[in-house]
């Protein structure tokens, strides 16, 4: 596999693990220094950063289990990503990808059964969110890792009020 290719494909398995909510297995796609911003669209065009800066895999670990809500009965999500642009050169590389993310949610089974005449996939799926990665990567033990890792929202974005924090401030 060519290193464009390993690099695209960490970006997969980091989607993957955002849908499916393993906070271990995203959190390894980072190295220890990793810094993670995001950023939110404001009223006039802008963004500004949201919350603190994550650090490191662990400090995206943590995110993925104290932010994320998880995904309700028959529900999931599903991130996709598009126009990747990958420059790498040497041991650094860095990646730019559209991303659209599409909540998923099946219908429950009626007690009674499907009406007649119902056939086929049950539930709606709908896009609800949209930005960008800007990542860069650097090759770590003949892996590529991510050292930043920037989330530019299309839409505003809200955290918790109160609770943990990645840095384990209220």
């Amino acid at each position: 596999m060519d290193e464009r290719s390993r690099i695209q494909e960490v970006l997969a398995r980091y989607v993957r693990a955002t849908d499916a909510r393993d906070g271990a297995g995203q959190g390894a796609l980072f190295t220890d220094d990793a810094v993670v911003r995001i950023f939110s669209k404001i009223a006039d065009g802008s963004r500004a950063e949201v919350g603190e800066p994550l650090i490191g895999g662990a400090g995206v670990e943590f995110a993925v289990a104290n932010f994320m809500a998880p995904h309700p009965p028959l529900g999931s999500s599903h991130h996709v990503t598009a126009d990747h642009i990958i420059e790498v050169e040497g041991d650094t590389a860095r990646l730019n990808a559209q991303y659209v993310v599409f909540e998923v949610q099946g219908t429950p089974r009626p007690d009674g059964g499907w009406p007649a005449g119902t056939v086929g996939v049950q539930g709606a799926v709908r896009p609800i969110e949209a930005g960008y990665y800007d990542t860069e990567l650097r090759l770590v033990d003949g892996a590529w890792k991510i050292t930043r890792h920037h989330v530019p929202q299309d839409l505003p974005f809200a955290l918790p009020d109160a609770g943990p924090t990645p840095s384990g401030r209220a």
